[in-house]
């Protein structure tokens, strides 16, 4: 097993799994543990072909950021959901390891999810991308920027980089932003040049999504074997 597929959730047996959200669907969630071999076989950009609905086809795992308008007070390990305020801000703390939500309940502000260093042997081009759709009643739109701390100074960093996703009316398609979520663009050590730096880069810690939503119904995220360069 090579040190990429490591990374990723193994589910034993799934005969079919439907939606629990009707915005969203019938979606297809991997049910093996997903075997990256983009960066071995030398895939580009380029050669990435998309389904109809914006995504690089093959197996994935779906995230879905869903905005509620009343907090929850259960506490949420499981399943492939984040709850969200509908309108306001929740900070998604993030930590190395397969792909699993360790807090599903952002309503009270923060949340918690795990997944794969993007970028482990820092050769500026992903092991995995991160596409999103916005989903849900037209109307509504979410922010999200990926933050960090420098280690010595404690100081936090946000990329200069945003992820705006707008719910329209018609059918919502995929686009990728890995560059926006999986990395941080900023100049982090002051010397005036702007740096791309990919999650769990040693260069800065505590890594996190801040999220700003601004009525957005459902949020997904697929994250799929396929590379970006960044």
């Amino acid at each position: 097993m090579s040190k990429i597929s490591r990374f990723f959730i193994s589910i034993a047996s799934v005969t079919a799994v439907a939606s629990d959200l009707s915005a969203c669907g019938k979606e297809e969630v991997s049910a093996r543990r997903l075997s990256l071999k983009a960066k071995e076989t030398g895939s580009s950009n380029d050669s990435i072909q998309l389904t109809g609905n914006g995504a690089p086809a093959g197996k994935h795992y779906n995230l879905n950021l869903i905005g509620v308008p009343k907090s929850k007070t259960a506490t949420i390990t499981t399943g492939n959901r984040i709850f969200l305020p509908l309108e306001g801000k929740t900070r998604i703390n993030l930590s190395q390891g397969d792909f699993a939500v360790l807090d599903g309940n952002g309503t009270d502000g923060t949340a918690a999810f795990q997944l794969p260093a993007p970028d482990a042997d820092g050769d500026g081009v992903t092991s995995y991308s991160v596409y999103a759709r916005a989903l849900g009643k037209p109307g509504g739109s979410v922010k999200a920027m990926t933050c960090a701390k420098d280690p010595v100074s404690g100081e936090e960093i946000c990329s200069l980089e945003t992820m705006v996703q707008l719910r329209t009316k018609g059918k919502s398609t995929f686009t990728n932003v890995s560059n926006q979520l999986l990395s941080i663009s900023a100049d982090i050590d002051g010397d005036g040049t702007i740096e791309r730096v990919p999650l769990f880069d040693s260069r800065l810690q505590d890594f996190a999504w801040n999220f700003d939503n601004a009525g957005l119904k459902v949020l997904q995220l697929r994250f799929i074997e396929v590379p970006t360069t960044f």
